[in-house]
């Protein structure tokens, strides 16, 4: 069915910024909208986000531009192309735009029509979302596929929150339960539990943007403490049924000119290879299965080093480092750099562009984990493309705060909608 036209405005995400919905109308009447995230923490080579830079609106926040192009410049290009044809109206923006990093109309612009796109499309096909990417993004099926492991941030520090915490992130990883729900459920649980053992010992309990608490602890060590303590008083088993992340967000306290990490709170400076050795007594000392961005995106040499040293161990996530964009994938590839890639519709800024991301990951036998950001919406289109592109992890935030249950709920929902089908045939 035709696109007849398409709206735009600003709308808030979690943090109070304003960003970008588009609304898609067919000639049938079909109608669907979608919005786009922002990240605090990002990549240099990530896709633009447009905005105004006019200080008396939302201190130079403002969408209005961006908005402005999806009506005045995305809506005539095209307009009459039926809905169906994502490629094809993802390559007619992208080409439209000509610029390497969607600067010219905004990322944000063209993945806001991108998604809305594909969600009018599945709605024409009568196709839950989630299946209708599967087809249309030619993803492969997997009858066997035991729906993701979330990635709970429950500690948040770097530029998500004001904890002193130079690590960015540390997450609860249950990936020894079977079925999602279960999985969300030992989350949740822990969560809680963590709150109470952090509120006991006399330290704020007050969450940063992602949902997870943040703390002023005493070191970096510590918050992989407080947590491994947690699961270790609690019912579950870590190591066996849950084990513990961390995005380091390397890059953002990397020193370029003297190519050191400088770890405030720890008062350290440590070169990479240090950085290494670091993270290896961390993979012993708490059961950490997995770690993203350990290195900051300049330090190639970094990453390929300690995938090298702790690749075969634990899952090593390239998000900073790759910006969901399938050429640096490659690259990190041929470099040996990654065994696994975070996967952001808005680092890239079109939902075929990330399909091809995805691909490429598979194509190198890279595990995906299909990621929010810290300015989110309601929106829980992530959470079907995380189904539809059966990945390993996603990560969505802590288990609180609505734009991030929002989408475990839809995955959960997705899961027990499966499971009534098999049921019952």
């Amino acid at each position: 069915m035709k696109i007849q036209y398409i709206d735009a405005y600003e709308i808030l995400d979690s943090r109070g910024n304003p960003t970008v919905e588009a609304k898609i109308t067919t000639e049938s009447g079909i109608s669907s909208k979608a919005s786009v995230p922002s990240g605090a923490s990002t990549g240099t080579k990530e896709a633009i986000e447009l905005r105004d830079g006019d200080k008396e609106r939302f201190g130079g926040k403002g969408v209005l531009e961006a908005c402005k192009n999806i009506r005045e410049k995305i809506m005539p290009a095209i307009k009459g192309i039926d809905v169906t044809e994502q490629w094809e109206i993802d390559k007619t923006m992208i080409e439209l735009d000509g610029t390497e990093n969607k600067s010219k109309l905004g990322a944000n612009a063209i993945l806001a029509v991108s998604l809305a796109v594909a969600r009018s499309g599945a709605k024409y096909s009568h196709l839950p979302l989630w299946k209708y990417l599967r087809n249309s993004l030619r993803f492969k099926k997997d009858e066997n596929y035991d729906f993701p492991v979330p990635l709970l941030n429950v500690i948040n520090g770097g530029v998500h929150a004001d904890s002193g915490l130079d690590v960015q992130e540390y997450m609860i990883i249950p990936s020894g339960i079977k079925g999602f729900a279960n999985r969300m459920r030992a989350g949740a649980e822990l969560y809680h539990a963590l709150r109470n053992r952090l509120a006991e010992q006399g330290f704020r309990v007050a969450v940063g943007d992602e949902g997870g608490f943040a703390p002023s602890l005493h070191s970096n060590e510590d918050a992989l403490a407080q947590i491994a303590n947690t699961v270790k008083s609690s019912n579950y088993e870590l190591g066996k049924q849950v084990k513990i992340g961390m995005d380091v967000a390397a890059s953002e306290f990397y020193d370029k000119k003297k190519d050191l990490y400088d770890m405030k709170l720890d008062q350290k400076q440590l070169n990479s290879k240090q950085m290494a050795e670091l993270y290896e007594k961390w993979i012993e000392d708490y059961h950490i299965e997995l770690i993203e961005d350990p290195m900051s995106e300049f330090d190639w040499k970094g990453w390929t080093d300690f995938n090298k040293q702790s690749g075969d161990k634990i899952t090593i996530v390239g998000d900073d480092l790759t910006v969901t964009n399938k050429k640096i994938v490659e690259e990190a590839h041929k470099k040996k750099a990654i065994n696994s890639v975070l996967i952001k519709v808005n680092q890239i800024g079109s939902l075929s562009e990330t399909a091809q991301c995805i691909q490429a990951a598979r194509n190198h036998d890279m595990s995906i984990a299909i990621s929010h950001r810290s300015g989110e919406t309601e929106d829980t289109f992530i959470a079907d493309l995380a189904v539809a592109a059966t990945a390993e992890y996603v990560k969505f935030g802590a288990p609180a705060r609505s734009e991030r249950v929002s989408k475990y709920n839809r995955i959960s929902k997705i899961e027990r909608k499966h499971h009534e089908i098999i049921s019952f045939s």
